[in-house]
């Protein structure tokens, strides 16, 4: 964090760059694996498989950046942040990979699976409060009282930025028309929208068409309302994204968003869950709620190359059991499937002998991809009571008597 930033972790001069995002991944290209994309074709729709990354999430991205950036400035400063899980356990690898002490405060609500990732990386871990922004304001009070380094989850130019190596390497591997983020605070979405956006990376195909689009659920709209020019001071409502239940969306993210980000999807709380239990079913890929929340998304909105971001996985066993146990979810439209002339009408092409389906090159292989003459309807009989045959593209005579004999009544020969 910037020196001039305040415990609180906003400050109205602060800004992030595609600079510092580029920097971010010089500095993560070290301890972090490029993540794997993969083609869910159930859903027409690429997937970045974040929930594959270390701890689980994305979240590592920025507190390792954050750490790194940190100690780049001589700030060696006990960190303490607050987290409804995903970004705890970030920090706390970030911290036991560099040797930096780490406290990390959780509302009591967390996931079980979440609190013991975190004191499995050895960061001390205080459970506060009901929701994640009763934690944030106690971690904000220790900060205060310690002199801690108050590490926000989304709210802080260097994890915007460490973020944000999410949307270069999405730009790496293809050149998507859409890009599908989940937002709770924004960081993650701001930083991927600043990636993809920004004019200075040049290896970016056709970055300006990129449209970067979020994905809310119905009652935890935060941001969404923020953007709308609302003050958003309602509690959110219970749902199965906790990654993504925050109150007050940040400031930085917000000033960010309203500049780069082209729409907002809300997401029933029904449609999160189907997609959730159809991802485990279908693509053997588990995710969490807010996991699975910009691919429910994405079913909403058109485009050629999507790309959804699964931001995590951290799912509690007794969760996905429940929710397996419990949703239908309903079954895949079936494929639509093209029939054998119209594909072999696309690769082949009209040869200079009638009759003979090759390629136009006519080169090896040719002979074998000939097309199969479709069956003509019974032909009239002769008076001889003989048949003519289709034009055999083997003889010169082209139209002749057929070898075999149409069935008489009154004929010996053809009994």
């Amino acid at each position: 964090m910037d020196p001039a930033v305040g415990n609180d972790g906003v400050a109205a001069e602060i800004s992030v760059t595609a600079a510092d995002v580029l920097a971010a991944q010089a500095r993560l290209r070290r301890y972090l694996d490029v993540t794997p994309m993969h083609y869910a074709e159930r859903f027409g729709c690429w997937l970045k498989l974040e929930n594959l990354q270390r701890t689980g999430s994305y979240k590592v991205r920025g507190a390792m950046n954050a750490l790194l950036a940190g100690r780049e400035r001589g700030d060696e400063r006990t960190v303490i942040a607050a987290s409804a899980g995903n970004h705890a356990q970030g920090l706390a690898w970030a911290a036991y990979r560099l040797g930096l002490p780490a406290i990390t405060v959780m509302p009591k609500c967390a996931p079980d699976t979440k609190v013991a990732g975190v004191a499995h990386w050895g960061a001390t871990v205080r459970l506060h409060g009901d929701s994640y922004d009763e934690a944030k304001a106690f971690a904000a009070e220790l900060a205060l009282q310690h002199d801690y380094r108050l590490l926000s989850a989304f709210d802080d130019p260097d994890v915007i930025a460490g973020q944000g190596t999410v949307g270069l390497e999405i730009a790496a591997a293809l050149s998507p028309d859409v890009v599908l983020v989940p937002i709770g605070g924004g960081g993650l979405a701001a930083g991927v929208a600043l990636a993809l956006k920004s004019a200075c990376c040049s290896w970016i195909k056709a970055s300006k068409r990129v449209r970067i689009v979020g994905a809310q659920v119905e009652g935890v709209d935060a941001m969404a309302r923020a953007l709308r020019g609302e003050t958003p001071d309602a509690e959110p409502a219970a749902t199965l994204a906790d990654g993504v239940r925050v109150r007050q969306p940040g400031d930085l993210t917000r000033r960010l968003l309203a500049s780069l980000l082209d729409d907002i999807v809300i997401v029933r709380e029904a449609e999160l869950r189907e997609t959730l239990v159809r991802l485990a079913l279908e693509e053997h890929v588990i995710a969490e709620g807010a996991g699975a929340l910009a691919l429910a998304a994405g079913r909403r909105v058109a485009g050629k190359r999507k790309c959804a971001v699964v931001s995590g996985g951290n799912l509690d066993a007794g969760v996905l059991a429940q929710l397996l146990s419990d949703v239908r979810p309903r079954p895949p439209r079936r494929p639509r499937r093209r029939s054998r002339e119209a594909a072999l009408r696309e690769v082949l092409s009209p040869s200079p002998c009638e009759g003979r389906g090759r390629l136009g090159g006519g080169g090896v292989g040719a002979d074998r991809l000939a097309v199969k003459p479709t069956p003509l309807p019974n032909p009239p009989l002769h008076s001889e009571g003989r048949e003519l045959t289709r034009r055999d593209p083997n003889t010169a005579g082209g139209l002749h008597h057929g070898a075999r004999t149409a069935h008489h009544p009154h004929r010996p020969d053809c009994e």
